[in-house]
Order: structure tokens, then sequence, then C-alpha cells
């Protein structure tokens, strides 16, 4: 058992020495983390070599996919910088990294109207959408996960309807925009789970949102991102 462990460490402190994997802290993460697991399933396969083998294929699939996540990262907030920077209201909120998913946050006080789920031309004439597609095609190993939020206004039943509503809009809109459908699952979250407190104006605000969650497959990174 000790030998296992130890062949599992160097495998996990070898990973990371690749350079495509040094380009950031996350992709570090991930190859270690996918050594781990590689290890694993090496060692119910083939004892100690084995290993020592699946820590060294594990961690350059985990590398692999960190390093692949990271540039679309880098793309989404280079977009939302330069929505930030327009002088009209931009629809994109935020960008997030949850270990190796992403998050795109649009405002969907600013794409819909009250109590709609029509998408303002607005929305479109910005192309943030576009951007958004541009990316999403360019980067095809990922699944989309599209949720709307709602405040706590109205009933609870009325927003869960509204919130399914308008996920679906924007499920739609990229599908528009050649995204593939299969990769695309929409859901409404109502008003459950808000970002800031509902009691004032500012936070009911924050609330009324449609989030993108992108989260890589196992064959991501394997190929060359298109475009």
């Amino acid at each position: 058992m000790k030998k296992v462990c130890a062949l599992v460490l160097v495998a996990a402190l070898m990973i990371p020495g690749c350079a495509a994997m040094q380009e950031n802290k996350k992709t570090t993460i991930g190859a270690g983390t996918g050594a781990v697991v590689g290890a694993g399933v090496g060692y119910a396969i083939g004892g100690g070599k084995g290993a020592a083998i699946g820590a060294v294929v594990g961690g350059l699939a985990g590398g692999v996919i960190g390093h692949y996540m990271d540039k679309q990262e880098r793309e989404f907030k280079q977009a939302l910088a330069e929505s930030q920077a327009r002088e009209q209201a931009a629809i994109m909120q935020g960008v997030q990294r949850e270990k190796d998913a992403l998050i795109i946050t649009f405002k969907s006080d600013v794409m819909f109207d009250t109590n709609s789920s029509v998408i303002k031309s607005a929305a479109y004439a910005s192309g943030e959408i576009d951007r958004v597609a541009q990316i999403l095609n360019k980067y095809p190993d990922t699944t989309i996960k599209v949720a709307g939020y709602t405040d706590s206004t109205g009933s609870e039943s009325y927003n869960q309807q509204l919130s399914e509503q308008r996920a679906n809009a924007v499920k739609n809109a990229l599908v528009v925009k050649n995204v593939q459908a299969a990769r695309i699952s929409a859901l409404g979250m109502g008003e459950s789970n808000p970002i800031a407190d509902n009691a004032t104006e500012g936070g009911r605000q924050l609330n009324r949102r449609v989030a993108i969650i992108i989260e890589p497959t196992p064959q991501a990174g394997q190929a060359q991102p298109q475009g």
C-alpha cells in the first residue's frame, strides 16, 4: 500500500511540470486531481504498476480539461470587459469559475420586459448573445445548462413559470445561433437561490438573472477549438 501511495504522489508531482499546465493554477489543480483518480482506477486494474500508469494518464486528462476550460474563461472575461466598456446597458453581469465549470450570468431585467419571456431586440442588438454563442461553438466539448431566476415579487408558482420560460428563451436564442440543442438543457429556478437581498430594489435586480453553466465533457480538450 505504501508503494502505491508513493507512486501516486510521484505521478501527481510530475504532472504539473508540463508546460501547458503551468499556465493556470486551476489547470494544475485539475491535473493533480486527475492523477489521484487515475491512480485509483489503475491500481484496481493492474496493481502498483497500474496505479503509476493510471496516475499519469489521469493527471494528463485532468490537466487537458482544465486548460480547455481556462481558455474559455479568458474569452468570456474578455467579452465581459468589452461589454462593460460600452455605454449602452450590457446584458452580461459576470463570469465565474467553479472548479472546471464556468457560470455566465445575464441580467434578466435588461434582457426581458417585466412579466415577459420575450428577449428584447436591444439584447440582440448589443451583440452579446452572438459573442457568447461564438465562444460556445468554438469549444464544443461542453454541456450547457441555462437556469432562469426571479426575485421574490409575485407568487412562487408564477415566478417558477416565468423563470422556466426565460431559460427556454435564452436556450432557443443560442440554438438559433447554431449552438447544438443537444448540448443545452433549460430549467427554471424561480425565486430560489437569491444572490442578494430581495428587500431592496438593487437586490431584486441582481436576483432577476439567467445563468449559463458550462461544464466540460470527458472528451474536452482532445480536439483543437473550432473557429
